[in-house]
């Protein structure tokens, strides 16, 4: 069995980045609203900085239940998500503004329920 404090503790890390991916997001319309100033280029970074975190929160996550929490919950792309942190970390220069923007608007949404989902039952 695993540290369900810690895990609660993680998952929160992980709500609260999401949180602050959906208010940097709101003010995007469209992918090239990333590109167009540097208002949008600062608003990518700070976006692509929280998917990092959370990808790098997941495979911690991932470590310390031995791989068994997240399968629980199939609806989220966890190797997707965790992956989007090694895309970023690794390959920044070649980031798709197009991706981060698919990422922010349907994958985030859906993260974030599944993390509040985890967090109810896990305080049961």
């Amino acid at each position: 069995m695993y540290d369900v404090e810690l895990v609660c503790e993680i998952l929160r890390q992980i709500l609260e980045a999401g949180k602050r991916i959906e208010r940097r997001f709101s003010a995007v319309e469209q992918a090239d609203d990333f590109l167009t100033n540097d208002d949008g280029l600062d608003r990518l970074d700070a976006i692509c900085m929280m998917l990092i975190a959370i990808g790098e929160s997941l495979k911690n996550l991932d470590k310390i239940t031995n791989g068994e929490l997240l399968k629980k919950y199939p609806d989220v792309d966890w190797k997707g998500a965790k992956g989007a942190r090694d895309i970023i970390s690794h390959h920044y220069f070649d980031l798709n503004a197009e991706a981060v923007f698919a990422i922010c608007r349907k994958d985030v949404p859906a993260l974030l329920a599944t993390v509040e989902r985890m967090l109810a039952d896990l305080t049961v």
